[in-house]
């Protein structure tokens, strides 16, 4: 399977919003969670903490922002197509990867027909996005080294000079380095040490578990 190589947005911290709609109250809370795992587990943690709540509609986008393998949602109770689906559409609308939302309603009593419930939902999520903050996810790999004492040097000045991190090594008749890199440059950097090397060092994909 080919890895997508560009970086896309994750959250960077947890966000709530909070707000009332004819007496309903509708409580936002989004979370980075990078596996649908951990959507559920952070969904479930939310109906613990709000057992009493009539509702604690959700959705998610577990890995990257386009993957719809990675989507799931729940209306939890409400009308169908009224809660889950509008936060979703919120979610993946927003271009941010490895999110969820549970959206908890209080109910005060007043209906508030399905279109009412739909930008309830969908409001909720859209208010809560605007406070988020993001930070970039780098997609990465590894790379194994295997070189001669003599070309140590040059493998580390390569290394820095691609934001390479040496994440193992070994030190015996030979050098041996796992290092991990961006995507978009493994290509480059092993190229690079080839050649500086004179095509003595040894540079090979490492299968990613």
């Amino acid at each position: 399977m080919l890895m997508n190589s560009t970086a896309y947005l994750i959250p960077e911290h947890s966000v709530l919003f909070e707000e009332e709609i004819k007496k309903s109250v509708f409580i936002t809370q989004l979370a980075h969670t990078p596996s649908i795992n951990s959507a559920k587990a952070f969904i479930d943690q939310v109906k613990r903490e709000h057992s009493a709540a009539r509702h604690n509609c959700w959705a998610f986008v577990a890995g990257r922002p386009e993957n719809s393998m990675m989507w799931g949602f729940s209306d939890d109770g409400e009308p169908s197509g009224t809660a889950g689906k509008p936060i979703l559409a919120q979610l993946s609308g927003s271009g941010i990867g490895e999110m969820t939302a549970v959206v908890t309603r209080y109910s005060g009593g007043i209906k508030l027909g399905t279109g009412g419930l739909v930008k309830a939902y969908g409001g909720g999520v859209q208010q809560a996005l605007k406070l988020i903050q993001t930070i970039e996810k780098k997609i990465t790999t590894h790379l194994r080294l295997e070189l001669d004492y003599a070309f140590v040097a040059i493998a580390q000045a390569e290394l820095s000079r691609y934001d390479a991190i040496e994440v193992e090594s070994q030190y015996t008749d030979k050098v041996v380095l796992i290092v991990e890199v961006e995507v978009n440059f493994a290509d480059e950097l092993t190229q690079s040490i080839i050649n500086k090397s004179g095509a003595k060092a040894m540079v090979s994909a490492v299968e990613n578990n």
